[in-house]
Formats: structure tokens, C-alpha cells, sequence
């Protein structure tokens, strides 16, 4: 296990983590959009002197755009960040429980293309990006760490 999420309702770890970073990373492509469009939206409404904007006044339609700017920024950095952490916990196989304790177990270190590898499946393809898609690729066999 990585770490509890709320947003998902669910622990993150090794069975879901594609499933997590696509979240993250799926919901700062839709911060970021929502961000072009606020701005895209205040330069039309200003650039037809607000008469091709909504019903409301000019002055509440810059409020409702200045809280979506706002929002749009706040969700977009974010869920940047989760998307960046939980890719560098990939590449460095190592969940954040791990680096927090600086936890190191005896097996062997992997390279990052195959710690992404195990994580989204091979070869890189379109289901990579797809939450449909699961990862069946495993390419090295673990020894048993708590065997007895």
C-alpha cells in the first residue's frame, strides 16, 4: 500500500496504481482546459464589450471566471504534483511509506523503463493512457521477501 486517497475512496497501491495516476493525471489535463477557456471566455466577453457573454452583468461573470481561474489553478497543480510523486514512487520503485521510514529491502534495483513497465504493461501503446486497460507485464520474478 502507497497511501489512503479520499478522492477515490480506496488505498492506492500496487494493483490500482495506473488506475490513480491516470486519475491524477487525467484531472490536471481537465484543470488545465478549464483554465484556457475561463481566460478564453474573458478575453471575448471584453473584446465584444460583454454583449456576446451570459445573462448575468459584466461584473459577475468576471467573479464566476475569476473562481474558476482560481479552482481551474488550484486542482491543475495539485493533481500535478500527485501525478509527478506518484510517477517518480513508480520509477524509483518505492511507495511513499517506504521513502518516508527510508525503508530499503535487499531486491534488486530495476530501471525506471521497467519499474514503468510493470506498472502501466508492455510495450508502450494507447493503453497506456486507457483506464480499461491493465498491465500484465512482470519482468523479473521477485523472490519471496518474508518467506520463512
Amino acid at each position: 500500500m502507497d497511501h489512503h486517497c479520499p478522492w477515490v475512496n480506496n488505498c492506492v497501491g500496487e494493483n490500482n496504481q495506473k488506475f490513480f495516476v491516470l486519475f491524477t493525471m487525467y484531472i490536471c489535463l481537465i484543470s488545465c482546459h478549464a483554465f484556457y477557456m475561463a481566460i478564453y471566455q474573458f478575453v471575448v466577453c471584453v473584446g465584444n464589450e460583454w454583449k456576446d457573454c451570459p445573462k448575468h452583468s459584466p461584473a459577475a461573470t468576471t467573479i464566476f471566471l475569476m473562481f474558476l481561474l482560481f479552482e481551474a489553478l488550484l486542482f491543475g497543480l495539485f493533481t500535478a504534483i500527485m501525478c509527478g510523486s506518484q510517477l517518480s514512487s513508480i520509477c524509483n520503485d518505492e511507495t511513499g511509506i517506504e521513502h518516508l521510514k527510508r525503508e530499503k529491502f535487499g531486491h534488486g534495483k530495476r530501471s525506471w523503463l521497467l519499474n514503468i513497465k510493470s506498472v502501466f504493461g508492455h510495450p508502450f501503446s494507447y493503453k497506456w493512457f486507457s483506464p480499461f486497460h491493465s498491465s500484465h507485464y512482470q519482468p523479473l520474478e521477485m523472490p519471496d521477501l518474508y518467506s520463512v
